[in-house]
């Protein structure tokens, strides 16, 4: 066998023949910093500050092996950068990727929204595994490359959101197929994001950029803006934030309020929300949304949305209402003496509710308490995304499933955008009643940046 044979040739070989994984010589696989295919694989990490961290900790607990780190904040992937000292480290993933192409199986992005689809389309060219954080792109036009270049690709992928296989939604799906509420004709899914500033203009000014920063490669394919450092003292964004999130404007973390850069509340927490309703109820495009909220400034989401969602019938289930709450908004309880914490899921059926996987009235609940456990219960994403690398079935929220989580959310912040009562249709990916709201389809990237580079 060639010493120049790559891993992912070794990985590819095999999972296309079915063959049973052979412990080969590190030098084989390109050094003796390598375990064979059989064993580990080989993860690099782009955005690995904040949530970067745990979520790389929950890759290795799965079997990957982390063997490289990007971050164009080196101070603020600090902590990742020390957790992994042997991983070689980059501060642009384009050279990352043309320095490491033949050492790493797979990446994990967990950079802001608007540059998702930019550090993941070239890896999916490259036939590299993915797990992107939710939602997995900022623009419809994004979503649906990522999701055509994955199954492309022939790669396993999945994003970060609430797992739709664990025991609660498999059971929800489950109760909901025995008919344990009746027809379900209403959603409702609420958050008490956002914890970061919105509602908010642009401060005016700009501060020197750290020399541990590089602000050009952070604002990526978005139009350039000066770098602002903190909010000015006494500024109404300062109220917004969490004592623990510091007062930053961009980074780190508080770029979700920013149109440029983040979806907002709907955006960070919807996928979340939506992943076990979008299986136990069959849904996929909506044909309407509309949307009501603070008010909408050009830059950043309001402080609170109400987003309402029509699907048509599907199979054997009626049409569906789904409504979004965020800001602290929330359904009324139809359960006396039961309050709706500050996040959930609530099903209104025909014949009762379920409140997460808890069914109203009680007589319902114990007659559909026997209902058959049929669905597999497993392990949550990173080693159902590990399992698919190895060949395994789909992770239950790979980019299939993810591109429809993504478009819920990023449909209800169009909807709020443009504060008009949209026509969707999926199929063509357009809306057909307002071409406003079309053009909120996609954005013109900066100079340099591309969709296909």
């Amino acid at each position: 066998m060639s010493q120049h044979l790559t891993r992912r040739q070794v990985l590819g070989g095999a999972m296309a023949t079915g063959a049973t994984f052979t412990i080969l010589p590190r030098h084989v696989l390109g050094g003796a910093g390598h375990t064979a295919p059989s064993d580990k694989l080989a993860l690099a990490g782009i955005g690995v500050g904040g949530i970067g961290f745990p979520q790389l900790q929950a890759c290795e607990q799965a079997g990957f092996e982390i063997v490289a780190l990007c971050d164009v904040d080196h101070v603020y992937a600090k902590r990742t950068l020390d957790r992994w000292p042997d991983a070689r480290r980059f501060r642009d993933f384009r050279e990352m990727y043309e320095e490491m192409d033949d050492r790493i199986d797979a990446i994990y992005c967990g950079t802001p929204d608007h540059s998702h689809a930019v550090v993941v389309l070239p890896a999916l060219r490259r036939k590299k595994h993915v797990c992107c954080v939710k939602p997995i792109t900022r623009t419809i036009v994004e979503s649906r490359k990522v999701v055509q270049t994955a199954l492309d690709g022939g790669v396993a992928t999945t994003d970060t959101s609430a797992s739709n296989t664990n025991e609660a939604a498999c059971r929800t799906c489950e109760l909901i197929w025995a008919g344990a509420i009746g027809p379900v004709r209403e959603l409702h899914l609420w958050s008490d994001r956002p914890w970061w500033p919105q509602g908010m203009t642009r401060p005016a000014g700009n501060d020197a950029v750290p020399d541990t920063l590089d602000w050009d490669l952070w604002i990526g394919p978005a139009p350039m803006r000066p770098f602002k450092a903190e909010w000015p003292e006494g500024h109404l964004a300062l109220e917004q934030i969490e004592r623990r999130l510091r007062s930053a404007v961009y980074h780190p973390w508080n770029f979700r309020g920013w149109w440029d850069f983040g979806t907002g509340s709907l955006g960070d927490m919807g996928c979340h929300h939506v992943n076990t309703p979008l299986r136990a109820l069959k849904l996929k495009h909506p044909t309407t949304i509309s949307a009501m909220s603070t008010k909408v400034m050009p830059e950043t989401a309001p402080l609170a949305s109400v987003v309402t969602y029509e699907f048509p019938a599907r199979d054997d289930m009626p049409p569906l209402r789904a409504v979004w709450y965020d800001g602290g908004l929330k359904p009324l309880s139809p359960i006396p003496d039961i309050p709706l914490g500050g996040s959930g899921e609530m099903y209104v059926g025909d014949e009762g509710v379920m409140i997460g996987p808890r069914i109203y009235p009680e007589e319902r609940a114990k007659k559909f308490a026997d209902v058959p456990r049929t669905l597999p219960r497993r392990p949550g994403n990173y080693r159902e995304w590990i399992e698919a690398c190895r060949g395994g079935e789909p992770a239950g929220s790979h980019f299939p499933v993810a591109g429809l989580l993504t478009e819920f959310v990023l449909l209800g912040n169009i909807a709020i955008r443009t504060g008009k009562a949209l026509e969707w249709d999926g199929a063509a990916g357009q809306f057909t009643n307002e071409d406003a709201a079309n053009q909120l389809l996609h954005d013109e990237y900066r100079e340099g940046w591309s969709l296909d580079a």
